[in-house]
């Protein structure tokens, strides 16, 4: 059920939000040629308009998790070395309490016999503190995996750090739809929708840095939270 839900909100909502230019474009430029094209295939009483909508939706959604993660999560958080779970258990770290930190790390020492790093051995090798960390942070992750609070919180990340990955596309193909409905078929009205499109799109790639990091945050204070309560 968990993840059902994860994949609905956090993978499916963002792509039907983003798919929206592809689908101008197939609706405005492609539709009657696919579907004198499906004409043809008699024997496939699946095929329709609808089921090529769905299958377009389908593959973008591994296309935004591919781009979300590889691109923008990798840009801000070099994989996971930067992370918001990461930062926090940092000696260097001010986000929590000192007694705080030391619960955290004497409980993944007790659970999962990781030793973080001391903060002389941090300052020594700050990366591979962090990888320590990195590993620690995916058992916690393991240990608190059917918490509903958590999967909440997770599911906010995911959206939004999802959307922003489908933005990218989205935006890539309104570009695509000016020039295709300016000079290849035009299309007055699809022309509009598609400058619309292009500038609404690109507000959360601009402002991707602060709302993956305040999410990324906000996930991060929850998990360590509901870890220690665990």
């Amino acid at each position: 059920m968990k993840t059902t839900e994860y994949y609905l909100k956090a993978r499916l909502f963002p792509t039907i939000i983003c798919a929206i230019p592809i689908l101008t474009l197939y609706y405005f430029g492609f539709s009657g040629k696919v579907i004198d094209f499906i004409d043809f295939l008699k024997g496939y009483k699946w095929v329709s308009d609808i089921t090529i909508s769905i299958a377009i939706i389908y593959l973008m959604t591994q296309i935004n998790r591919f781009v979300s993660k590889e691109l923008f999560q990798k840009v801000f958080f070099k994989d996971e070395l930067n992370m918001p779970t990461t930062n926090f258990l940092l000696h260097s770290g001010t986000f929590f309490a000192e007694r705080t930190k030391i619960n955290i790390r004497e409980k993944v020492k007790e659970k999962f016999d990781i030793e973080l790093f001391t903060k002389s051995e941090e300052d020594k090798n700050e990366l591979e503190a962090r990888k320590t960390i990195v590993s620690a942070v995916a058992q916690v992750r393991n240990a608190t995996r059917d918490n509903h609070l958590l999967l909440q919180h997770n599911i906010e990340y995911g959206f939004t750090r999802n959307l922003i990955g489908g933005c990218l596309i989205a935006v890539l193909i309104s570009l695509l739809n000016l020039y295709f409905f300016k000079s290849v078929i035009p299309n007055l009205l699809a022309f509009n929708i598609s400058i619309g499109f292009a500038i609404l799109y690109a507000l959360p790639i601009l402002f991707s840095k602060y709302l993956i990091n305040r999410y990324g945050k906000y996930y991060a204070k929850v998990l360590f939270e509901q870890f220690l309560q665990n």
